[in-house]
């Protein structure tokens, strides 16, 4: 059995599309509402340092408290931003998703297919209609 955890927003038109790919290779994952139930902060650095990101780099600004808080000030430290990021989850870019092959912000959607054990079932189009996956389960380039 493959364990993938998807820190989802049903909010999202991206999130929603990553869980649907995920679906699509034959995988129920563990889905986290992440504004409900946040990661804890050794988690979400954990997660971080496995994606090969900066705390900058998960930070998402639309939507979000980001520029009230003065988060685009370049000097403030990684600590801060997770300061920040716990306090207010919003701050937290989705989907993020953790795989046995990886932890990765999935921004495009397709990016997750990246880091799926399972190739893809069928084709897949997302909410758009953006065909991004082919009849034979084949990424579209």
């Amino acid at each position: 059995m493959i364990d993938i955890v998807i820190y989802h927003n049903p909010a999202c038109a991206t999130s929603r599309n990553v869980l649907e790919l995920i679906r699509n290779s034959g995988v129920e994952p563990h889905v986290v509402e992440y504004l409900k139930t946040p990661p804890t902060r050794a988690l979400l650095v954990d997660m971080i340092d496995r994606a090969g990101m900066t705390p900058r780099d998960l930070l998402r600004e639309k939507g979000t408290p980001y520029a009230e808080l003065g988060l685009d000030d370049a000097t403030l430290s990684d600590q801060a931003l997770v300061d920040a990021m716990m306090e207010h989850p919003v701050l937290i870019n989705r989907p993020l998703v953790v795989t046995p092959l990886g932890v990765k912000l999935c921004r495009p959607s397709e990016a997750v297919l990246d880091i799926l054990p399972d190739a893809q079932r069928g084709a897949f189009a997302k909410e758009d209609g953006e065909q991004v996956v082919d009849a034979d389960g084949k990424r579209i380039a």
